[in-house]
């Protein structure tokens, strides 16, 4: 039997390098706009190229993966990272005045990077021989938990320290790692992975509805994550009163603590992946509503804190039921669950953001806020909590299907 282990922290380092470059950006926002008079527009059109260039990548693979060298990509997509880690660091410092393009280049090619890495990393994990499948992918999707926490902590650390004009010595850091994910891929075996013969194969899939059940509940677990980890430090601030450096570290990295806590607990002693969806949406359900209705800022904070725990299996558990459902799709399956979840994770936050808005203008809103005695702006916040529970409400429907399937 060939030794695969090599290629498996590969795959763990390349999910590493996926959560630096979801995350990073965002904790840059106002450091560019400061320096560099970017508008917020624009700084929210960079988190738009990078989702839909990943999504964009995720249904390209989704029809059209027979068409790929499988090993040769999963070898070049590190370096894409490394070259659009430079760019962006390297054209704004030397080329301020084309400051803008370089960090949509940058993000671009990264964005491609990880739409490739999100696309391909689950299923080499999955063909690797083992006695354990449910918990190697658990292992997996935890290391983009930790990811997070560290880029969190670290970027945090390193601003503090060396001060934000210095902020393109950090990117260049974080090439290390897709650095060491390149010369681990070249020097390892990639396992054979399995890939429609044609497009008429794809489609064949897209007519079965069991996996569009799948679709839509990654779906609903790429919002109700992603929702609650792209707005816990903003509703933290606004609407709890928790300075900004602290909504940070115990909004976002305290989160993504819980997110890694859950999944690593489930490779640990995991079993029965549709009961612990089922149960985590009812807990992520519950979360959501604390989150939203509460006025005292610990509860708040715990609430935002423990849905990283009641979501952290929902992508990676979807993943798990569609790839067991569907043995033979291979890299299809693969590739149209990394859209669904995509897809989720742009749509979430994006609704949270403009039911927010919604409360700022409306007039009647505003109204109501001053009745509660509340800014319209903390109304917004807990009203769009309350829209982002909506989602794991919706999954506990999809979730108990799967577990009554299972029993049966």
């Amino acid at each position: 039997m060939k030794n695969y282990s090599r290629v498996k922290v590969a795959c763990h380092t390349v999910n590493v390098i996926m959560a630096i470059v979801a995350n990073f950006s965002p904790l840059l926002f106002l450091t560019f706009r400061s320096i560099y008079g970017i508008s917020y527009s624009l700084l929210g059109t960079l988190v738009l190229i990078f989702f839909c260039t990943q999504l964009g990548i995720d249904l390209i693979f989704s029809f059209f993966s027979h068409k790929f060298n499988i090993q040769a990509t999963v070898r070049i997509l590190p370096f894409l990272t490394v070259a659009g880690l430079v760019i962006y660091a390297l054209v704004p410092t030397y080329m301020p005045n084309y400051a803008y393009l370089g960090l949509a280049v940058g993000t671009a090619l990264f964005a491609v990077s990880s739409g490739l890495a999100e696309v391909l990393m689950s299923p080499i994990v999955a063909a690797i021989p083992t006695d354990d499948p449910e918990g190697e992918m658990s292992k997996l999707h935890a290391a983009y938990a930790w990811g997070v926490v560290f880029t969190v902590i670290f970027s945090t650390i390193f601003l503090l320290l060396f001060g934000k004009e210095n902020w393109y010595i950090l990117a260049l850091i974080f090439c290390a790692f897709p650095i060491f994910a390149t010369i681990l891929f070249a020097t390892s075996t990639i396992p054979p992975m399995q890939t429609p013969e044609r497009v008429s194969g794809a489609i064949k899939m897209l007519k079965n509805k069991g996996v569009w059940l799948c679709v839509v509940a990654i779906f609903l677990g790429g919002a109700a994550e992603c929702t609650m980890s792209q707005w816990a430090s903003g509703y933290l601030e606004a609407a709890l009163g928790i300075d900004k450096v602290w909504g940070d570290v115990f909004g976002v990295a305290l989160f993504a603590v819980m997110l890694g806590l859950g999944r690593t607990l489930y490779a640990k002693m995991g079993k029965n992946i549709a009961r612990v969806l089922f149960v985590g949406a009812i807990g992520a359900t519950v979360c959501y509503l604390v989150a939203a209705i509460s006025n005292i800022a610990v509860i708040g904070l715990i609430a935002c804190a423990f849905t990283g725990f009641c979501v952290s299996m929902m992508w990676p558990g979807s993943i798990l039921i569609a790839s067991d459902k569907y043995p033979t799709a291979g890299v299809f399956i693969y590739a149209l669950m990394a859209a669904g979840g995509d897809l989720g994770a742009s749509v979430g936050p994006q609704l949270v953001g403009s039911v927010t808005d919604i409360a700022l203008k409306n007039q009647r809103l505003i109204s109501l806020a001053q009745g509660l005695a509340i800014t319209p702006e903390q109304l917004g916040m807990k009203l769009g909590m309350l829209v982002g529970m909506l989602f794991p409400l919706i999954a506990i429907v999809i979730f108990g299907v799967f577990v009554k399937h299972k029993r049966k």
